[in-house]
């Protein structure tokens, strides 16, 4: 399909930084004319450059499109993040094996994740993993990776290939920004690769984000907000953002919600 094909061409210039039509026909086993296509739409998303016979990947964008940096984005809306956290741990019970995203919201769900038994956490966040050190009811596993400072976690193709390996039962997303038309989107491509990967597992999975990301895209969207199972605010969306989740089947969790089983309002 056209979607996944772009997406491995995204990858794959990731990893390379430097492509070749004839290659990509090969790997593909399309026609120059589908990837001359395919590359038009990268071009306009400013991923990027082309050269003779072939793609280069635009540094540019990528350092154009780094988030700002983690403690300042951390020290934002913070009490906010804190209630978001509380309800995403809530839905994590004893034995469970999950992943934890890097971000400034999905972090403060660890001290709330303590006096559950045992759980397990994987994540690719250096500050998921620090703060696990002070619950040793917590078994946490780490990705490999290149470590992609502005976030503090490990991107790169290696962490997609450590978390084949496991079988994880619930997932819990960062975002930049949301909104219905665009979805979840992120600052980075490095970590919009990962974010896919795991958008696309069949575990159940929760988007965690506070009021002030609602109606916000950012460089890239990772994926639909209909794919995912459950939304979790610090407060009820806007009414547009409820009916959406109504139709779509997911669950709205905040604290007006909390305990409700309605669909779409938990």
């Amino acid at each position: 399909m056209k979607i996944n094909r772009i997406q491995q061409i995204r990858k794959l210039l990731l990893e390379e930084h430097t492509l070749s039509i004839k290659d990509l026909c090969r790997r593909f086993e399309v026609s120059k004319n589908t990837i001359r296509r395919d590359i038009s739409e990268l071009e306009q998303q400013g991923l990027i450059r082309k050269v003779y016979g072939g793609i280069v990947l635009n540094e540019e964008a990528l350092d154009s499109s780094a988030p700002e940096p983690f403690d300042s984005r951390a020290a934002k809306n913070e009490n906010a993040k804190k209630i978001v956290a509380r309800l995403a741990a809530s839905e994590v019970l004893e034995d469970d094996v999950i992943y934890i995203d890097s971000g400034t919201t999905t972090m403060h769900m660890i001290p709330f994740l303590a006096g559950k038994g045992r759980v397990t956490v994987i994540t690719s966040s250096l500050n998921v993993i620090n703060m696990a050190l002070d619950y040793p009811t917590l078994d946490v596993l780490t990705t490999s990776g290149a470590l992609y400072v502005p976030s503090k976690a490990f991107v790169g193709s290696s962490v997609i290939r450590c978390l084949r390996d496991f079988n994880i039962s619930k997932i819990f997303l960062a975002s930049t920004g949301i909104s219905i038309e665009h979805g979840a989107t992120n600052a980075s491509p490095l970590e919009c690769e990962i974010k896919r990967y795991l958008t696309g597992l069949p575990s159940k999975k929760y988007l965690l984000v506070d009021h002030s990301k609602i109606d916000v895209a950012s460089l890239m969207s990772y994926a639909s907000l209909a794919s995912m199972d459950c939304l979790v605010l610090d407060k009820l969306p806007p009414e547009r953002y409820q009916t959406y989740c109504t139709t779509n089947n997911v669950r709205l969790l905040t604290p007006e919600t909390s305990g409700s089983s309605r669909t779409g309002n938990l």
